[in-house]
């Protein structure tokens, strides 16, 4: 129950939580305005300005930098963390999600193929450099910051 409690009373945990659950918020709420239908898939959901993962790995980054020093290993293995997701959610999950757009259409084109599927695939997996930029920019101005 104490390792329960130090968990929960981690002001770097918290913090990149909070910030997580903030950005995702603001996109249920974005889109809410736009459809006018509430999706609570977004709340757990990837893809969308700004990038979520992006602004909690270097808000990540900043709090380690401040509470260890930006000269300690523990920075330095934040930050290549950091940049190692921004990579993937901009390079690797955003091709991911071209593919499935496209084997979306080919599915759903008549007489294309006559593969049965019983769901798309996910569409929204990554994050344009912008939106990763802007998620880093926020990440790292929350994490200095506060």
């Amino acid at each position: 129950m104490e390792i329960f409690q130090e968990i929960i009373s981690n002001k770097v945990i918290c913090l990149s939580f909070g910030l997580w659950f903030c950005i995702q918020l603001s996109k249920v709420i974005s889109d809410l305005i736009k459809t006018k239908k509430f999706n609570f898939k977004r709340i757990l959901g990837a893809g969308g300005m700004p990038s979520s993962h992006s602004a909690v790995v270097c808000c990540l980054a900043a709090q380690v930098g401040k509470s260890y020093g930006f000269h300690s290993a523990i920075f330095a293995m934040s930050v290549v963390f950091a940049f190692v997701v921004m990579y993937d959610a901009a390079g690797i999950r955003r091709a991911a999600g071209k593919q499935a757009k496209m084997l979306n259409k080919i599915i759903e084109t008549p007489g294309l193929t006559t593969v049965e599927v019983h769901e798309r695939l996910v569409e929204v997996l990554g994050h344009t450099p912008t939106q990763v930029i802007v998620g880093a920019l926020l990440g790292c101005f929350v994490g200095a910051v506060l």
